[in-house]
Parts: C-alpha cells; sequence; structure tokens
C-alpha cells in the first residue's frame, strides 16, 4: 500500500526554467526576460512573460543581449526576420531597463 502525503506542505513547487540564448545557461524563468513575435508580427520585449506569441530568453546582463542580438540566434529562436532597428530597439530598452543608459 502506497503512502500518503500528510499535508500539501509536503509537495514540491515546480519552478519554471528556461534557456538563455546567448550564454546557454539555464535559469529561473524570472531571472530571464522573454522576447516575443507576437501574433501580428511585431518583436518586443515581455519582462512580464505572459504576452502572446512565441518567446525566447535572454539573461539580465547586456553582454548577453549583445550577443542575442548580434547574427542570427534570435531570429532562428523566433523563426522570423528582425530589421536592424527592431534590434537595435530592443538593445536600447534592455540597457534602460537596467539603468545601463
Amino acid at each position: 500500500m502506497k503512502a500518503r502525503r500528510s499535508s500539501k506542505q509536503d509537495k514540491i513547487k515546480h519552478v519554471a526554467r528556461r534557456t538563455c540564448i546567448a550564454c546557454r545557461k539555464i535559469q529561473d524563468k524570472q531571472a530571464m526576460i522573454r522576447i516575443v513575435n507576437t501574433p501580428d508580427g511585431r518583436i518586443e520585449a515581455d519582462p512580464g512573460g505572459k504576452k502572446s506569441g512565441r518567446g525566447a530568453y535572454l539573461c539580465k546582463d547586456v553582454g548577453c543581449w549583445e550577443e542575442g542580438l548580434k547574427g542570427n540566434r534570435l531570429e532562428h529562436s523566433l523563426k522570423t526576420g528582425i530589421n536592424r532597428e527592431s534590434k537595435n530597439n530592443l538593445f536600447n530598452w534592455i540597457k534602460e531597463y537596467l539603468g545601463e543608459i
């Protein structure tokens, strides 16, 4: 016979983990920022992680954002093309978000 759990305190809460597309570190979802390709085709930061659309994650580190926005890593993760203006807007957003402007 299986032992029953005595209370809800015995349950282990699931923590969502995501991988940074730049440094490949696996971290808690709350420690990262989601970039989303919205259903209407816009590419934008989603710090709350709740917007609708395909997403990719980057650490809260400017170095990871530089690495993730150069080349085609973000395009590959979001399965779409991204123009230079959108990448510049995202990079400016993270610098402002982290208070580095």
